[in-house]
């Protein structure tokens, strides 16, 4: 069971878990959604123009840069990412959903290798990209920009 929580975090509400998770545990099933083209700070990125809205509970997932869950856009689920423990806040790395946020922000999740800045993957280098699970539109977008960029700088 989750359980949204208002207040005491940076981030105004939070997700917390009242159960445990293992690592590749399925945490939440995305169901009863809509799609939309237009992108907001409430919906999340599933393709290129393609963004699901009506989230549910897990419009309450923060981001962190150390999260412990991640969302497979492609089987429409959130998945624990390491053991959690009862009474932890559930966060996912934005990112890997998103090419380039509606809203973007400073980061206060304090990990060692915060990114400060939550822009979208669009923003953030391979390299820094290549510690997360990243969803399949978002690599497509990466390698894509990686193309055009071989293909002007050999035209130049």
């Amino acid at each position: 069971m989750l359980k949204i929580i208002s207040g005491g975090s940076a981030y105004g509400a939070r997700l917390i878990t009242d159960q445990s998770f293992r690592r590749g545990d399925l945490i939440y099933r995305i169901e009863g959604h809509r799609f939309t083209e237009q992108p907001t700070y409430q919906t999340i990125q599933v393709g290129r123009n393609q963004h699901i809205e009506e989230l549910g509970v897990i419009a309450y997932l923060n981001h962190s840069c150390q999260p412990n869950t991640l969302i497979d856009v492609t089987r429409m689920e959130v998945v624990a990412v390491r053991d959690i423990a009862v009474g932890e806040e559930l966060n996912f790395f934005y990112p890997s959903t998103e090419w380039e946020m509606d809203r973007p922000f400073i980061c206060l999740c304090g990990a060692p290798q915060c990114v400060r800045l939550v822009a979208g993957a669009k923003y953030l280098s391979v390299d820094t990209l290549s510690r997360y699970f990243i969803n399949q539109h978002v690599r497509e977008m990466i390698f894509e920009t990686l193309a055009q960029t071989v293909t002007v700088e050999r035209d130049a």
